[in-house]
């Protein structure tokens, strides 16, 4: 299995290079934007954690070529550290869930194997190896979204992002469920139980029962699961009957 500290380096787009980072008083760099909108801020922070995590990347590719292994050590420690913190969506529409008409339609081998080296690490490890290696998943899996937006595994991968924001390793449901939309979205007839797993965590997780409802509604139209179909009526009939 390929290195745990070269997969944060490969999921940031390849081999980064030594590029030290202007300081604060360079006269050179440009004033930094004044955040006054929530976005602003939202930006700011995601451009803070990437920046943080190139950096760290940098110095651990700059040690382990200079062949000090103590402090590549270091770096590679804290480029984990940095990975087991929790980091929540503040704004799902800021450069988070991607839009609903996005198309699966073409074989990319590049994407396809960046899926499978994502299913190798999902569910393995245990206590933080295990949170590494889900985060190693997550990174995985948005590289594709953001490289290869007509992937015809994008709907795998919103699949697999639902499931795993779900999980114990996030636990971030309003992610999840958006994930689990947009896995139904972006190819019909895939992954039919994606709505009524979206419509779970919106209804019973997120307290959001107009987005339940439409999703329960959904499923009465189109799954062919028996069992399925019942829960989505079942609820449904309970959630109107709530709302009068």
């Amino acid at each position: 299995m390929t290195r745990p500290c070269l997969v944060f380096l490969a999921a940031l787009g390849g081999v980064a290079l030594f590029t030290p980072v202007a300081s604060s008083d360079d006269p050179k760099k440009p004033p930094a934007k004044v955040a006054s909108t929530e976005v602003d801020l939202v930006e700011q922070v995601l451009a803070s954690r990437k920046q943080y995590q190139q950096s760290l990347a940098n110095l651990y590719e700059f040690y382990a070529k200079t062949g000090d292994k103590e402090r590549a050590k270091w770096a590679e420690e804290e480029l984990k550290g940095f990975h087991l913190v929790t980091k929540p969506s503040y704004r799902l529409d800021v450069q988070d869930v991607p839009p609903p008409m996005l198309e699966a339609r073409d074989n990319i081998k590049a994407a396809n194997d960046l899926f499978k080296q994502a299913m190798d690490y999902k569910g393995k490890g245990i206590a933080n190896d295990y949170l590494l290696n889900q985060r190693r998943v997550e990174l995985l899996l948005r590289e594709i979204l953001e490289k290869f937006p007509s992937s015809d595994k994008i709907a795998d991968v919103a699949y697999e992002l639902g499931e795993l924001y779900e999980g114990k390793a996030f636990k971030q449901y309003a992610r999840s469920a958006a994930y689990f939309e947009r896995a139904y979205q972006w190819r019909k007839g895939s992954r039919t139980d994606a709505p009524i797993r979206a419509a779970r965590l919106y209804d019973k997780t997120l307290g959001e029962r107009s987005k339940a409802i439409e999703l329960y509604r959904e499923v009465i139209a189109h799954d062919t699961d028996e069992a399925r179909v019942k829960e989505a009526e079942k609820r449904l009939a309970e959630l109107t009957a709530i709302r009068r």
